[in-house]
């Protein structure tokens, strides 16, 4: 396994650490099944600042200690004091919303590994992030219909845009659990895998994700985004000028001499 480098974090209930071209942030709260509290909506936003602007990862992965959950939603307990007026709900979802904003800007491929518990805004957070993959015992939902919470329409949206209008509605209305199975089925998820082989899948398939040219995959995940959004035309400028950068790149060059060579591409980004 390459050396690996733990970078340091306001808060010990989120883990962020680098193995080779691999960023991990770990959600670090097992004793509550990972419930995301308000310094480890700090914690990520600050991981995942910190992985996009370190040059040696290539894929950030998102994973829950302990074995039992991804994130097994809010920790309710600290809505008494944290969220109990609008005063202190407007302070909380802007942290919130920072470490969500994080993950939807991060230029690099972003993976939930998913095992156990994954509910209310853990399923928040998985859909942020570019890829899903998920242990067959892993199950999923959104009980805000349980507590009396609203939704707001933003993560009602990047829900329907994965499963589509009728599941997001029977997601919501029964705010029942969901098998991996079930979400694999409808979209939420894009692989399952047995639980003992989950982590040496990710880590395959982030491998395999760290060799190819991250300036493409820059302007792919740029495009599908812009696309997603709606195809707003300042958006798909962007998007052809990160294709042109592609072109321009001393990774196409090398990209192009490895085929003619019959080798393994190495590329650096540039």
């Amino acid at each position: 396994m390459d050396s690996e480098r733990v970078i340091s974090l306001a808060t010990e209930r989120v883990v962020a650490r680098v193995e080779g071209p691999i960023g991990w942030i770990v959600f670090n709260n097992p004793a509550r099944r990972n419930a995301m509290s308000l310094d480890m909506w700090q914690g990520l936003g600050d991981a995942v600042e910190a992985l996009t602007a370190d040059d040696a990862v290539r894929v950030i992965v998102l994973r829950g200690a302990g074995g039992k959950a991804f994130v097994s939603g809010a920790d309710i307990s600290q809505f008494e004091a944290q969220r109990s007026t609008p005063e202190t709900v407007a302070a909380y979802d802007e942290v919130a919303d920072r470490a969500g904003t994080a993950l939807d800007s991060t230029h690099k491929p972003t993976l939930a590994m998913i095992e156990g518990f994954c509910i209310g805004g853990g399923v928040g957070i998985a859909i942020r992030c570019d890829m899903r993959v998920a242990s067959e015992a892993s199950k999923f939902g959104i009980p805000a219909a349980r507590l009396g919470l609203g939704y707001g329409p933003a993560g009602v949206r990047r829900l329907m845009d994965l499963v589509g209008p009728s599941y997001t509605k029977e997601i919501f209305f029964t705010a029942r659990h969901f098998t991996a199975a079930e979400a694999h089925g409808m979209g939420l998820v894009n692989r399952v895998f047995a639980a003992d082989a989950l982590e040496d899948s990710v880590r395959a398939m982030c491998s395999g994700i760290a060799e190819n040219a991250p300036l493409t995959m820059r302007a792919l995940k740029r495009t599908v985004d812009a696309w997603a959004a709606g195809g707003e035309a300042g958006a798909l400028a962007e998007c052809d000028r990160l294709v042109a950068a592609c072109f321009a790149s001393a990774d196409y060059i090398e990209g192009r001499r490895a085929f003619m060579e019959k080798r393994r591409p190495a590329f650096q980004g540039r």
